[in-house]
């Protein structure tokens, strides 16, 4: 169901977290939105581990909103993560930033970004950008298949953040 496809959204200003969820309200956007703030922190997301690790709690994304210029680990970074993972190369990510720098543009494209929407300044295109995102993403366009890196059990050897191949 469109309304319940999750979106989650990297982003590590608290200003811009605060305006996508006021947007998503006026724009009656009722998907679930998960919040990531650093790249580190949108990989455990989506690999499930730490406090991500209950799937029904922080289920796989059908789209991901990533930001570039993150703390810790930088939206290049984790788009570049993202098309590694057998079971995530799929994943829609639209890099939503203030950066319009060509040089920006293009790297994101090369390395598999699905779409590059410059952060609007004024609210209300916050929120047609909003109702853009949803209807043609979530609703319009069909979804690819997504799934988690698998984890192996626990060994001596592995530890407890140990994935299979």
């Amino acid at each position: 169901m469109p309304d319940q496809a999750v979106i989650l959204l990297a982003e590590d200003r608290e200003d811009d977290i605060l305006l996508i969820r006021r947007a998503f309200r006026k724009a009656f956007i009722t998907n679930p939105l998960q919040v990531v703030r650093d790249g580190e922190e949108a990989i455990a997301y989506l690999s499930g581990e730490g406090k991500y690790s209950n799937r029904s709690e922080y289920p796989l994304p059908d789209l991901m909103l990533l930001d570039l210029k993150m703390p810790r680990m930088d939206g290049f970074e984790v788009l570049e993560w993202i098309r590694r993972q057998p079971g995530l190369s799929s994943l829609r990510v639209v890099v939503l930033t203030a950066s319009d720098h060509m040089h920006d543009v293009n790297s994101a494209y090369k390395l598999g970004a699905n779409s590059f929407l410059v952060k609007p300044m004024d609210f209300e295109d916050v929120v047609h950008m909003g109702k853009f995102l949803t209807t043609y993403w979530l609703r319009m366009s069909k979804a690819p298949e997504t799934s988690r890196p698998q984890r192996l059990r626990n060994s001596p050897q592995q530890g407890p953040q140990a994935k299979a191949s």
